[in-house]
């Protein structure tokens, strides 16, 4: 009846929880938005790339269209030079129309010059055409590269995408799986309480008819012996081998804030206080603040442990083994609040699988601590964390 470790489900299961889900849903989410940066980024880097591909098709094109002006140019500077050097005609008339032969040096020099210069232009401008053509080229496979990573992005994006809504579909699958054994779980503890009732008032009657029978034989001065009516309640046997009366909860409800690690030390002090209310006149009675830290500590709904408690063993009034008020294995401790965060920090480590959001109560969890009677379990916890 009980185990040293915790059981496993003797249902079959979701392998994870609904909260498990939407967790990994939340890490997609964030990969999400970094492929959707990564693709950004490579979109603009191939952006950039079309520009400076542009820029310099156009500085192509522009020296394309200066150069048969130039070469026009440097080849009639050189035609000019070259009849001036071949033909002596030529060079007398030049010679004759000269003021005096520095002026006729002179003008041979402005011709070489110009005939240099423009062939100079020419040359300038060839190279850096040549120049532009290798850039091109250059950038040209710098945006081939560029457009396959962006591809590959773009793919890698909608590929996560895809997983993101695969992952919350399933989530969300998984919570409404989750949300119906809850309620199915509750109408099972519901029916069995009716059950019970019914039995108890069919048994009621059948003495009450006993009782009556007797009476017509007794003397009239003689007083009949009653039987108490009990209150009709279903009862199912803990973990720990107590008995313990079913209680149907109004509702159920999986608060994920509840159950965070990040609490403020005011949250973490009205959860305490809440509690210690809770466990007000018993033994538990003023461990409220160690029950809140352990679960802060732990990323454990504050109430479980507190509840279970007092389904177990009446918070701690009938402990199976020292200050043992869970059922909790065979474990014996030597004070509640080592016992307490035992307990909190065995929650987290053996039912974090299969808790449901915020890591609280679960019909799943119910099934691996009691076994037996989880669907009592289960409503029973439930009805006592709504208390708190």
């Amino acid at each position: 009846m009980v185990s040293g470790t915790p059981l496993a489900a003797t249902h079959a299961f979701a392998e994870e929880s609904a909260a498990q889900l939407q967790t990994q849903a939340n890490s997609l989410a964030s990969t999400v938005e970094q492929k959707r940066q990564e693709y950004a980024d490579a979109q603009a880097a191939v952006n950039d790339l079309q520009a400076k591909i542009q820029d310099n098709e156009a500085n192509i094109q522009e020296i394309q269209a200066k150069l048969p002006e130039e070469r026009a140019k440097a080849a009639e500077a050189i035609r000019v030079l070259y009849k001036l050097q071949q033909n002596t005609p030529g060079l007398l008339d030049l010679l004759l129309s000269s003021d005096n032969f520095n002026d006729f040096i002179s003008t041979l020099v402005y011709i070489d010059s110009v005939q240099s210069r423009n062939t100079a232009a020419v040359s300038e401008l060839a190279q850096t055409q040549t120049e532009l053509d290798n850039a091109e080229a250059t950038l040209t496979a710098q945006k081939q590269q560029a457009d396959e990573k962006a591809a590959t992005a773009q793919q890698a994006l909608q590929e996560t995408k895809q997983a993101l809504a695969n992952a919350r579909a399933k989530a969300e699958q998984q919570a409404a799986a989750e949300a119906a054994e809850r309620q199915a779980a509750l109408e099972a503890a519901q029916q069995a309480l009716a059950e019970a009732q019914a039995k108890q008032e069919a048994e009621s009657t059948s003495q009450d008819a006993d009782s009556d029978a007797g009476k017509a034989e007794e003397d009239s001065g003689s007083s009949s012996s009653s039987t108490a009516a009990s209150s009709g309640s279903a009862t199912f046997t803990t973990n720990s081998g107590n008995t313990a009366t079913v209680e149907i909860p109004q509702t159920v409800t999986v608060d994920p804030s509840a159950a965070e690690t990040n609490v403020t030390s005011s949250e973490q002090q009205g959860w305490a206080a809440r509690i210690d209310a809770y466990l007000a006149g018993s033994p538990l009675a003023g461990h409220g603040a160690t029950f809140a830290s352990a679960a802060a500590q732990y990323g454990i709904d504050p109430r479980l442990s507190a509840a279970i408690s007092c389904v177990e063993s009446g918070k701690g009034t009938y402990c199976f083994r020292s200050h043992n008020a869970w059922g909790w294995g065979s474990s014996n401790w030597g004070d509640w609040d080592t016992a307490i965060n035992a307990h909190v920090a065995g929650l987290a480590s053996g039912y974090g699988d299969v808790m449901a959001g915020g890591y609280t109560l679960s019909v799943a969890m119910a099934r691996r601590y009691c076994p037996p009677t989880y669907l009592e379990w289960y409503a029973s916890v439930a009805s006592e964390m709504e208390k708190i």
